[in-house]
Parts: structure tokens; C-alpha cells; sequence
């Protein structure tokens, strides 16, 4: 590895730790500002710390704190997110569940309102903000996420939808041990979280692109060199206008992949008629890339 791939590596390594940074302040601030004050229990490990935390508080001689709890939770996940994803992603993800448990620890509650409905929205969007930041950018927040990055892998369903599917067992919980209300409301911050990460955690969106080209063999091998899609050709179209001999190309993609086809195109045929459009779902073979 030469000087500057050294220095490209530092920089984003720096940039991925300065957004664990971000997703601890978020988190913290929805803990400790608007869930745990409004009787609200959040997504996946941190809705769990906090249960376990208000069971210790309430019935045991001892307190476990929602920081300790949410370390201890994920430490058997950082075990198969290590055999499953990537060693480098899980590294960071154990730096980033680190500086949230840090952060929750230092920070201190402040009660900003007691309304219930405001602190679910508004601790559903600070957590989901950090969470969508720190998986578009390589890295992880841990506990569901981690299972959802290796499910979605397998079922093509995206992450939120995930977190919000195994944030059953937490509304239920909540319901059983601390009354409907706060279940009801904690369903809602789950929701809005849960919406909140698939908003700005969208590399995984697929999109549908039609070509129409006069230049369809320079268009589908700069394609296939940007990246690995597989493209249908329709043969013997014609344009309206100059009646013209043209191709149709058919090919689907993910929004992270956008800048590439648009690089792909200047480089293969200016001239062509591109339309590109969200798609909702895809059957058959579609090639995932990793998520780290």
C-alpha cells in the first residue's frame, strides 16, 4: 500500500470514528432527554438496556444502568458480526456502541417535557438520524442492526423494516411490565425510527433504469466495467422524431450506484435518453454488494 492509499485509509477511518461520535451523541440525547423521561422504550438493544434497567431500578437490591446494559447486549453480537460481515466493520462498531455507553453514562437526563408523544417523537428521531448517519457510512450502531445488515442480505428487506419487526417483543414487554400507554407510545418512536434510518440509510433502494441509445454496445460495456449489472437489450426501436434506429436497455441498480451510472453514460453515450424510477420490488436474481 503506497503513501497516499495510507493517508485516503487514515482519513476515512477518522471520518467513520467522527460519525460513532455523532451516533453516541444522538443516542444519548434520546435516552437520556426523551425516552427514559417520557416512560418511552426505544428499538432493538437499546429498548431492551432500558428494560432491564427499569426491572433492576424497580425490583432487584441493584441498578444496572441502560449504558452498562447496552454494552453488555451487544457483546455477543460483535462476535458474529466478526464471522458473518467484516472484521474492520466490526471494529468500528464496537468503537461506536463504546462511545454511545460513554456518552449515555456522561450525559446527564434532562427532563425537557413529560408528554409522552413528544419525547417518542422526538427520541425516535435523534436515534434514527444517528443510526441512518452511521450505517451510510460504513458502520454500524450495533444489536438489531447488526442482524438486520445479515438478514437483509438473505431477504432483501430493508434494515428499518427489520428493526421494526424485532421491536415486537420490546412494545410487548413494555405493555406487560409498565402499562399500555407507554406501549402504545413506544410503538410509535419504534415506527418513526424505524422510517427515519430507511430515509437516510437509502444505498439499499433499487431503481430501475431505461436506456434508450444509438450506442448500445459502448453503453453496456462501460456499465458492466462501473459495475456488476446485468442489463436486458431490446432491439429495433425507433425514435419518433427522426425515426432514427435506436436500443432500449433495461437494468436495475441500488441508489449507490447512481453516481456510477451517470459516469458510466458520460463516458459511453451523452446522448442518451435515461429515465430512472424507484421500484418496489425486485424477483429474481439481483447482486447485493456487501453493506460495510
Amino acid at each position: 500500500m503506497g503513501e497516499l492509499d495510507k493517508l485516503i485509509e487514515r482519513h476515512q477511518n477518522l471520518s467513520k470514528i467522527s460519525i460513532a461520535f455523532l451516533y453516541s451523541i444522538a443516542v444519548s440525547i434520546a435516552v437520556n432527554m426523551f425516552w427514559t423521561p417520557g416512560g418511552i422504550y426505544g428499538s432493538g438493544v437499546t429498548g431492551a438496556a432500558q428494560l432491564i434497567s427499569t426491572i433492576s431500578h424497580r425490583w432487584l437490591p441493584f441498578n444496572l444502568s441502560t449504558a452498562v446494559m447496552y454494552f453488555a447486549l451487544n457483546a455477543p453480537l460483535f462476535v458474529l458480526s466478526w464471522r458473518k460481515i467484516d472484521h474492520k466493520f466490526t471494529i468500528f462498531t464496537i468503537i461506536a456502541v463504546a462511545l454511545a455507553s460513554m456518552m449515555m453514562h456522561l450525559l446527564p437526563p434532562v427532563k425537557i417535557t413529560a408528554d409522552p408523544l413528544v419525547c417518542a417523537i422526538f427520541g425516535a428521531v435523534a436515534n434514527g438520524f444517528g443510526t441512518g448517519m452511521a450505517l451510510r457510512n460504513g458502520i454500524s450502531t450495533g444489536g438489531i442492526d447488526i442482524l438486520g445488515i445479515i438478514l437483509r442480505k438473505k431477504t432483501g428487506k430493508s434494515v428499518g423494516t427489520i428493526n421494526i419487526m424485532f421491536n415486537i417483543f420490546i412494545v410487548a414487554c413494555a405493555g406487560f411490565l409498565f402499562g399500555w400507554v407507554h406501549a402504545l407510545y413506544s410503538a410509535v418512536s419504534i415506527f418513526i425510527n424505524g422510517q427515519v434510518i430507511d430515509m437516510i440509510y437509502n444505498k439499499d433502494q433499487k431503481l430501475q433504469v431505461m436506456i434508450v441509445t444509438s450506442k448500445p454496445k459502448n453503453v453496456i460495456t462501460q456499465i458492466q466495467n462501473e459495475m456488476r449489472r446485468g442489463i436486458t437489450i431490446v432491439h429495433d426501436a425507433e425514435g419518433a422524431y427522426k425515426h432514427e434506429e435506436k436500443t432500449i436497455l433495461f437494468t436495475v441498480i441500488s441508489r449507490s450506484e447512481l453516481h456510477d451510472l451517470e459516469n458510466a453514460m458520460a463516458l459511453s453515450d451523452q446522448h442518451a435518453f435515461v429515465s430512472v424510477t424507484d421500484t418496489i420490488t425486485i424477483m429474481g436474481r439481483f447482486y447485493q454488494a456487501h453493506i460495510y
